[in-house]
């Protein structure tokens, strides 16, 4: 088991943040959420002694919690992977609001392998305000929290991704933090169809967040696989960039790692220069590779 330190998270709840990862192990992980923790496992059942080790580390961060859920990660889809109410009193607790940075967004610990927003991801939408970019492209966006990071800063943002779900519940995560949806754009379509209209218009950004799954298929039922095709998006990418604009290449492919990224890049863009982020001690066991991609 692998402990986050407590003074690193005193700082970052400290820091308009209630979201957080707390501890990770082979078969596991442990994620703050607001006044929840959901302890994932793959495991069947959770190392002895854990609840309370955890609620112990708890109190040492001065972290108050009200609920502590278990969710067993499942390998096939239509398995039984609802949370289980392992400590606190019962209540609807498994939809709620957290704040990360100051920006609040909605989770939902029904939501499968993901609740709604990549912990792992923080440093990079952090990054990605810092930049203050004009226009955001947040390509395969889920619950777009990286278009609500550049929507927080005044960004015009497109946020493309085929479930028109999880764009819905992005279209909410806007009115959470009193943005207006005026500007913003949510276009609920296959990337790969949709990047070339934005080429052939002549549409530029100054930050494309490309973030695909391994695995997919499009609306056509075309598969799209990662390793294969995450070149042909970097070029498209790269024609809808303007001068010094930046892209995230980011994937939990196991194939590919950020080296692997790097050379990719590379391959499309030769002058392209690249950076990371990666500062997030509290999350030991990284879900995803990630690297920043600066345009000439």
């Amino acid at each position: 088991m692998r402990w986050t330190d407590l003074s690193f998270l005193k700082e970052l709840f400290a820091n308009d943040t209630n979201v957080g990862g707390l501890a990770t192990w082979e078969d596991g992980k442990i994620e703050r959420y607001g006044a929840s923790v959901l302890i994932s496992h793959f495991c069947e059942e959770l190392p002895p002694g854990l609840l309370d080790d955890l609620e112990a580390r708890l109190q040492m961060a001065e972290v108050a919690v009200d609920r502590i859920y278990a969710r067993h990660l499942v390998v096939g889809p239509g398995k039984d992977d609802m949370p289980t109410l392992l400590r606190g009193l019962p209540d609807d607790g498994l939809a709620i609001l957290v704040r990360e940075h100051g920006l609040s967004y909605e989770v939902d610990f029904r939501g499968g392998y993901s609740c709604g927003l990549f912990l792992d991801q923080r440093a990079n939408r952090r990054r990605l305000r810092e930049r203050n970019p004009a226009r955001v492209l947040n390509t395969f966006a889920y619950t777009c929290s990286f278009s609500v990071a550049g929507a927080s800063i005044g960004a015009e943002t497109v946020s493309l991704d085929i479930a028109k779900v999880a764009l819905e519940r992005g279209r909410r995560n806007f009115t959470h933090n009193g943005i207006s949806l005026d500007g913003h754009r949510f276009i609920a379509d296959d990337v790969l169809d949709v990047f070339p209209r934005l080429v052939r218009r002549g549409e530029k950004f100054d930050v494309i967040i490309l973030d695909p799954p391994t695995f997919s298929r499009g609306r056509s039922g075309r598969p799209f696989r990662v390793e294969r095709d995450l070149a042909t998006l970097i070029d498209l990418a790269a024609q809808c960039s303007r001068p010094g604009a930046a892209i995230l290449l980011s994937t939990n492919c196991t194939g590919l790692n950020t080296a692997g990224l790097r050379r990719l890049g590379a391959s499309v863009v030769p002058r392209a220069r690249f950076s990371c982020e990666d500062d997030l001690p509290d999350l030991s066991q990284h879900v995803s590779s990630t690297l920043w991609m600066e345009l000439p």
